[in-house]
Parts: structure tokens; sequence; C-alpha cells
């Protein structure tokens, strides 16, 4: 049995996290934190884990965590993780960590972009970046995994086999993209009211969103050349999910079939990652709960753009969910332990 540790269990990715692990065949969470409700029993934070999960949730103590399990998560915002993983903790256990610190590999793109300093510049180039369907084989190897973001899980998935097949223009690319609520974290915000969310549509953070270089980044390694893109993030008044609609310009004349083997011959046997059938795009309400993306695409002919539309939630697929699959390829399990569930609905 896999012992895990769950640094900032009581956050909505935490708390996903908790209730994934809970029914996980091969894997057991011994220790779990918060800064809120030490001293108190998991299920007493949230009632929907009565009889489930019985933890007693604990101030943090990483050091001491790593050396009780194989597996530590850390679910918490960027800034932290740079701060706590060291050399030492990583001989003791794995980590997976959700927040942004070691997702970009130039440690000047993550200062500027986050506004906040790196503390472990030096463990950079030991991370791996968690999307398992395109970095598999050095995600198995890793001690220290960057879990990728919601939004850019999204889009990279939709993305990866088109520029790396040189089928769109690298420098012609657009992503609109909604997340639900839950994206922006369980902290007190006034614009995540109820009165202020509900009813309401909202573009935020217009071309300055950190998810940004995070989505070029992969995108340019996938392409071989440099990818610039716009980035449009919105909210929307629904409690999870994320769907992206990606415009670029294709590069030749494709047919539908073209571009259906392309995506075919790059994800043809990924179990969560699902092809919407001709004329049918993707919608948050089919991948709610679970650990899937699914991508659709459109050919406009009369613009020669190639629309493409991914939807997933953003708790499981784009964190929590991401963050087991990850896990599962550390320590040799199928792939899809904790996670074959059918989406729920409604919800």
């Amino acid at each position: 049995m896999i012992k895990v540790g769950v640094i900032g269990a009581t956050g909505y990715g935490g708390a996903e996290l908790v209730r994934l692990l809970a029914f996980h065949p091969a894997a057991k969470v011994v220790a779990a934190t918060s800064r809120s409700y030490i001293g108190r029993s998991y299920s007493e934070v949230f009632e929907n884990f009565r009889h489930e999960e019985e933890l007693v949730l604990q101030e943090e103590n990483i050091n001491a965590i790593a050396k009780q399990c194989d597996v530590v998560f850390i679910a918490l915002p960027h800034g932290v993780a740079s701060q706590k993983v060291t050399e030492e903790i990583l001989n003791c256990t794995r980590i997976i960590d959700f927040g942004a610190d070691f997702r970009l590999k130039d440690p000047d793109v993550y200062e500027k972009w986050y506004g906040v300093a790196h503390h472990s510049k030096h463990l950079i180039d030991r991370a791996v970046y968690g999307l398992c369907e395109i970095y598999r084989d050095d995600i198995r190897k890793a001690r220290l995994i960057a879990n990728p973001g919601c939004y850019t899980t999204a889009g990279i998935l939709a993305l990866q086999p088109l520029v790396k097949e040189g089928v769109i223009d690298p420098a012609e690319i657009i992503i609109d993209a909604v997340s639900g609520v839950s994206g922006a974290g369980r902290g007190l915000d006034l614009g995540l009211h109820y009165d202020e969310a509900n009813e309401n549509v909202k573009a935020y953070k217009v071309g300055t969103h950190r998810h940004t270089p995070e989505l070029e980044e992969h995108l340019s390694r996938a392409s071989g050349k440099s990818v610039v893109l716009t980035f449009t993030p919105h909210m929307a008044p629904m409690n999870r999910g994320i769907l992206i609609t990606a415009y670029s310009k294709m590069t030749r004349a494709c047919s539908y079939e073209d571009i259906q083997e392309i995506y075919q011959k790059q994800y043809g046997r990924e179990y969560f990652i699902r092809l919407t059938k001709k004329g049918v795009s993707p919608e948050t309400k089919w991948v709610k709960a679970s650990n899937f993306c699914d991508i659709g695409f459109h050919i406009d002919e009369r613009t020669g753009r190639l629309i493409v539309i991914s939807a997933l939630d953003n708790l499981v697929k784009g964190a929590a969910g991401q963050a087991v699959q990850n896990m599962n390829l550390l320590f040799g399990l199928e792939e899809r332990a904790g996670l074959d569930m059918a989406p729920v609905f409604p919800a």
C-alpha cells in the first residue's frame, strides 16, 4: 500500500484528492495537513466524508511527513513549494506539486509572471511536467512532478498534436477559455460571492494570465518553433469545469479526416482523452467529476481556420485526478487506478 501525505488537504484541490484516494486500491492517506483545521477530523470539516475518511488534520511539517510517506502531494498555491522542497526531502519521498513553482524551466519567466521569488532554482531541472499523455516516460523516473494547470491541460492536450504535425501556424493561435468558480480556490474573495458570480460571465487577467507561458513553453516544445499565443480566460457561474475554444490558422488545406487521423495518431490509445464525433462539440457537463478530457474540432473552410474545443473538470483532470494519474505512473500501477469512473450527470 502506497503511503500518501497531502499538504493542504482542505482546499478544493486537496479535498478532491482525498476523495479520489479514499477509494484508490493501492494507496492510503496517512498524513493530511491544514492551517485552519489543525486537530479536527476530516469528516468534521467535510461532512461528505462521514464514514469514509477519519483522518485527523495536523500541522504541516513536510520533513516529518516526507519520512513517513512514499509520496507527498503539495496542494497549495504557487510560491510555496519552492520554499519547502529540498534535496533531502526528494531523497526521502516523491513530490507532486499542484502549484506552478516547477512548471516553467526558466525561473526568470516564472518570477515575471507570478511576481514572487523562486527559492529552489537548483531543483527546476529535476522536475518533470506531469502531463501524462505527453511526458509519460519521463514521469515514471521522476522524484519531483509539476502537476499542470487546469487551463494549460485543456489547451496543450487540444493543440499539441496539431503544432507537432505542423498543420497550424504557431504564431496564429488564440485561446478563449471558461472556468467554473472553484478554479479560483476556496479563499474568500468578493468576486466569488454568490451574488457577484451568479448570472454573470466575465473575462479576467486579459493578456496577463499566468498560464500563458506554460501553454507557450510546451506547445513550443512540440512544435520546434516559438509559439506566442493570445489567451483570455473567463469565469462562468458554475462550480466546476474548463472549456477552451482555440482558433488557429491552418498551414495547408486539410480535410476533417486528415485532422482526425492526427488526433488518432497521438491519442488513439489514451483512455482519458475522448475525441468527439464529427459535428459534436465537447461540453463541461459530460466530463464533470471525471478524469476525462474531451476534444472536438471544426474546420472553417471560409476562413482557413481550425477551431478546437476541449473540456475537462478543473478539479480532476485539471488538478487532483491528474495528480493521481501521475502517482500511478510513479509507482508502476495501472494508470486508471482510482480514476476509472464515469462522469456524473446531472450535477
